[in-house]
Parts: structure tokens; sequence; C-alpha cells
């Protein structure tokens, strides 16, 4: 056994990248990325989003988000609407066809979580709890880290 397989981020690296590749093959007959993909399953669970409540959703920066959100919508899944009283509020809505398209691929959720053996719903429940913690946690860490330091009162 490898040191290596010893060390959480290997671990979650690792599965990571293999969720990845399970969901980028199996979204490709759509032509779909996974981070598409997961715009998408966002506006589908909880419908008409801004692109800064997205952003909050997907835990993405709008530089990030706003290719994604584009790209979707030249693939006439989504479409892009300025707010009225203040043009720099994007509101991103699925169009008809990007509904339609919730039921062709929801049948590849269930494939990941089965073949991840994650379709028991509390052990699938639990694991993700864990992974909220872990994400808040490091978070927290990564927030404190980059706060800038209190100024030195004596200079």
């Amino acid at each position: 056994m490898a040191m290596t397989d010893e060390m959480v981020c290997f671990s979650l690296y690792s599965a990571s990248r293999a969720t990845t590749q399970a969901y980028r093959t199996l979204l490709a007959p759509w032509g779909l990325t996974y981070p598409q993909y997961l715009v998408l399953a966002a506006l589908w669970l909880e419908g008409e989003q801004t692109i800064s409540s997205l952003g909050a959703v997907m835990r993405l920066d709008s530089g990030t988000l706003s290719p994604l959100v584009r790209r979707l919508e030249q693939a006439g899944l989504v479409t892009r609407v300025r707010g009225e009283a203040d043009e720099r509020v994007v509101t991103v809505q699925l169009t008809e066809r990007g509904q339609a398209l919730r039921t062709e691929v929801a049948p590849i959720h269930g494939a990941v979580a089965e073949a991840a053996g994650l379709s028991d719903d509390d052990r699938r429940r639990e694991l993700i709890a864990e992974l909220h913690d872990i994400t808040a946690r490091l978070q927290l860490l990564t927030a404190s880290l980059s706060a800038p330091a209190p100024a030195d009162a004596t200079h």
C-alpha cells in the first residue's frame, strides 16, 4: 500500500476525479460537461437563479460561472435575463429544451450513485453530511489564512 493511500487529501482527490470522469463519460451523448450538468441540476432543483445565487450554490465566482452559463445558453438550454430594476442582476432560466433534458439525463445520477455504492439513502445522507462538514471546515481555514492581519497598534 502506498503512503498516499493513508492521506485523506489523496482519497478525496481520487474520488472527485473518478466522479467527474464517470459523469463526463455518461454525459458525452448530450455534449454536456460535468460542470454544465451541475448548473442544470441546480436549476432543475432550485428553479431560476440569479448568477450570484447560482454562484453561491455552485461555490463558483461569476468569472468561472458566466462562461458555463453562456455555453448552456448557446446550446439552447438556458436563457439569461437582465433585471429591469438593476441591469447588473442576471437571472438564469431553463428553456423548454433545458427542462426536458432533465428527464433524459435523470438516470445518470442514479447510475453514478449505484456504481459508487451509494444507493442506500442513509449511507448517502451520512456521506453528504460528512463532506459538507469537511468543506465548511476547510473553507473556514482558508478564510482565516487569507484574512488581512490586524494593523499593529504601535505603529
